[in-house]
């Protein structure tokens, strides 16, 4: 157990309890995510004048801080042969493209078989910034397949974190969706909250909670029944492209908590091109993959 105390100067006064330990990870070199931080708030091993708070408190010149933190966290994930399909490495960064049906890390209900067991079999070393997502920068739903990237080790995930938060990593799925949408190409400016009715799901609403989210789509192709789409999300709320294509009434296929899963044999979502500056050689790199066939099928 790692034990930290700080006390909040006057420049730093209101500014958010996660934010505000980010910087102080970053200074003191800790290699803490927000999201891990958040994490230890929620667990109460961090207080403020010896108060368990909230992520978003907005803190007081002179308070002060105490971090505890786990050398080992509990269910620490474990190697399992998995295959998977490798797009890109090197020592520093990962690409992989995800199965459709594979979890990403574990959580209730995925104990194991995930991405994260699969990486630490065929890898030595990956970021362990968040010890119980060794290497995971960012997430992909279990129904989409696709691109992702992940850190092998800390100053990459930092570098990668911070691309995702500054929205400057290039992401691009394709959906095949309900209905003909008669529009080229358009933009959903939206915003997304939890849902007041089903906690497990996420929804347009204009509460005060909700957060802002935009997506542009390009129509690829068309019949009918169905379009072919290419989707760009400005944005990462959760379940962002899912939620957006099922308000305007045209649900991803096989959606089952948005649309009907019967409509498709599987989530009809798939992130087929990535791009992102590579963290040592500050080179912008892209990776593509095919676009599955069964969605091809649909709109021949």
């Amino acid at each position: 157990m790692q034990e930290y105390r700080l006390m909040v100067k006057l420049e730093d006064k209101e500014k958010r309890l996660d934010l505000l330990l980010f910087g102080f990870s970053e200074d003191n070199q800790l290699g803490l995510s927000r999201t891990f931080l958040q994490q230890l708030i929620r667990k109460g091993q961090i207080t403020v004048d010896s108060k368990v708070l909230k992520a978003h408190y907005k803190v007081r010149a002179g308070q002060i801080i105490d971090l505890k933190i786990p050398s080992v966290l509990e269910n620490r994930p474990v190697a399992e042969d998995i295959p998977l399909d490798i797009v890109y490495e090197d020592e520093d960064i990962i690409v992989v493209n995800k199965a459709a049906g594979m979890v990403v890390h574990s959580g209730a209900g995925n104990p194991n078989r995930t991405l994260v067991n699969a990486l630490l079999f065929r890898y030595s070393s990956l970021s362990n910034i968040n010890p119980a997502r060794p290497g995971i920068v960012h997430r992909l739903d279990k129904g989409t397949s696709g691109l992702l990237a992940v850190a092998r080790n800390n100053p990459s995930h930092l570098n990668l974190a911070r691309q995702f938060a500054s929205h400057s990593i290039m992401r691009k799925y394709v959906a095949l969706v309900e209905g003909r949408i008669d529009f080229n190409e358009d933009v959903i400016e939206l915003p997304i909250g939890r849902d007041r009715r089903r906690r497990d799901k996420m929804s347009v609403t204009y509460l005060s909670k909700s957060r802002a989210a935009l997506t542009k789509f390009r129509v690829l192709k068309r019949t009918l029944d169905y379009s072919l789409l290419e989707l760009s999300p400005f944005t990462g709320r959760t379940h962002q492209l899912r939620v957006h294509l099922s308000f305007l009434g045209h649900p991803i296929l096989g959606d089952e908590k948005y649309g009907r899963k019967e409509s498709f044999p599987r989530l009809a979502l798939h992130a087929y091109k990535l791009g992102l500056v590579h963290p040592r050689t500050n080179k912008f790199m892209e990776f593509s993959t095919p676009i599955p066939g069964k969605f091809l099928e649909a709109v021949e």
